[in-house]
């Protein structure tokens, strides 16, 4: 099919597409060829490393409108020149973007590699997919008003646009639609999935939604939580301070799970009291000398862990886990330090929240919330608004259950910025709805695995195989395959269990083999 390929990979060669609601304005076209190129796990999420040699395939952009609508929204086919499996796989963005990126880029070859027709779509605007997204330049008119078809088109009409359009090139190029279509992501990607199961069941027949960025009106304000503690306490501690509580908390609930091996199966089961460090010696590499652990640290990590609380005391959101860590990079208790002064330094994507979604604000920022009662009232606005809007929490899946789609999902414990509780809390809510939903969509927990990716390891590399066998050949995944590499430098074979139960020891067997857990019920 390479030559055939090749003559047909011309914009002139497409019929457009059609699709109801909306009018394509723009076909590109282009034959790729002779790529050879190593796709880590990292960029192709939910799947392995994968090599693409000498792969050829024609990546399509299309350009379409909502009739009636001022907007203008992107979506990119790469079509396989040989070795088409018969399926289709959607991937989804990060941040505040909807794909269409150079990370997207590469896990699109990856899928392509594997013999997948892939898409992904912009969601309707442009993005690096990463942190520093300024959500400002689609999510407001020019007069500073909310641009609701732009925030809409993001939120969930572009990803079943993206899934038809695809599905439509598809069977121009080889005269039948996918037999079978799949969506894989993380974070924004994983809400992307979520989405889709909600609104879209058709969509796709499997999904793969990790660490999944549902909640949002309630994880982005809890993500600038610790810095308004730390604020109203006028205390912002050293990154030292704060790793060695957390060390500490890992040390302390690593042999719940039955072994004492630097991984912490079920971090919500620690008990771990920050205020027991409080006065402990340190050697902080922030400053080259020795520290004492504060009472105000404890505080700010104990605020940290325990999650936003109103006024009164009342619960708002979750916070993070035990052993997530809280310093550097994008984390909620990020402090920046010189000249033995520190100061607050707040997530940027949470701060545009704020600024965007919640005041209509550029100027708006922390200092703006000088109490607690302030910082309700914050909370409160951005749960009105957007609430069942953005929420993408909706436990009714009847509609992707009634469609045959089977779902599998997983958190790293160790998220750094999303706290891991919201997707168990959206779990048991879909089983309060259907008691048998584990029949068609199954959550795991991810120990020691940050956001995404990372950490010391429990990445499930085969989720996505997972999820084409459940949909192919009714293999339910009991457990999924992963390996850690905890500090001392071994890997460690062992596996996730699908929620809510945990992994534990057997107590005899080499713990470096994942024949020697059990999932507990």
């Amino acid at each position: 099919m390479s030559t055939d390929m090749a003559a047909l990979c011309a914009a002139e060669s497409f019929s457009w597409p059609s699709i109801p609601g909306a009018q394509v304005t723009g076909l590109e076209a282009s034959y790729v060829s002779n790529v050879t190129k190593f796709i880590s796990e990292y960029y192709y999420y939910n799947h392995g490393n994968v090599q693409a040699t000498e792969l050829s395939f024609c990546n399509v952009t299309l350009s379409y409108q909502h009739i009636g609508k001022n907007d203008s929204v992107m979506v990119g086919v790469y079509l396989p020149s040989e070795n088409w499996n018969g399926r289709m796989q959607g991937l989804g963005g990060n941040g505040y973007t909807g794909g269409l990126t150079s990370v997207t880029s590469v896990g699109m070859i990856g899928g392509v590699a594997e013999g997948y027709v892939t898409v992904t779509t912009n969601g309707g605007h442009t993005g690096t997919g990463g942190f520093n997204d300024d959500p400002s330049k689609w999510a407001l008119k020019s007069d500073g008003s909310l641009d609701y078809q732009s925030i809409e088109d993001l939120a969930t009409v572009s990803l079943n646009d993206a899934a038809l359009y695809a599905k439509s090139l598809t069977e121009s190029v080889y005269g039948t639609q996918p037999k079978y279509s799949y969506w894989t992501g993380c974070s924004q990607g994983g809400r992307q999935g979520m989405q889709l199961a909600q609104k879209y069941p058709d969509a796709y027949d499997g999904i793969v939604a990790a660490s999944p960025a549902i909640n949002w009106s309630e994880m982005f304000v809890s993500g600038v939580w610790t810095q308004f503690v730390m604020n109203m306490m006028n205390e912002y501690p050293y990154a030292c301070e704060i790793d060695a509580i957390t060390a500490a908390a890992v040390s302390a609930c690593d042999a719940a799970d039955g072994v004492v091996d630097g991984i912490v199966s079920d971090p919500t089961a620690c008990e771990f009291d920050p205020f027991s460090a409080v006065g402990t010696t340190i050697n902080c590499t922030d400053t080259n000398s020795t520290r004492t652990i504060s009472n105000a640290t404890a505080q700010i990590v104990n605020a940290t862990w325990t999650g936003p609380r109103g006024s009164d005391g009342r619960f708002l959101w979750y916070g993070y886990e035990k052993g997530a860590t809280l310093t550097g990079g994008v984390t909620v208790a990020n402090t920046e330090c010189s000249n033995s002064t520190c100061i607050g330094a707040p997530v940027s994507m949470f701060v545009d929240w704020l600024q965007v979604f919640v005041e209509q604000d550029l100027d708006f920022t922390l200092a703006n919330i000088t109490t607690h009662e302030q910082f309700d009232l914050v909370f409160k606005k951005s749960l009105q608004k957007w609430g069942t809007y953005l929420g993408t929490n909706n436990p009714d899946l009847s509609g992707f259950r009634n469609a045959g789609g089977k779902m599998l999902s997983y958190h790293g414990m160790m998220d750094e910025v999303i706290p891991s509780q919201g997707s168990m809390d959206y779990y048991d809510r879909v089983l309060s709805q259907d008691a048998n939903a584990a029949d068609y969509y199954r959550f795991f927990e991810a120990p020691m695995m940050g956001h995404c990716y990372g950490t010391h390891g429990g990445y499930p590399s085969t989720i996505f195989d997972s999820v084409v066998a459940w949909v192919e050949n009714g293999t339910v995944p009991e457990t999924l395959p992963v390996q850690y590499t905890p500090e001392d430098g071994k890997t460690y074979d062992r596996i996730l269990c699908p929620y809510p139960q945990t992994v534990k020891y057997k107590g005899t067997g080499n713990h470096t083999l994942a024949e020697s857990f059990y999932c507990a019920k």
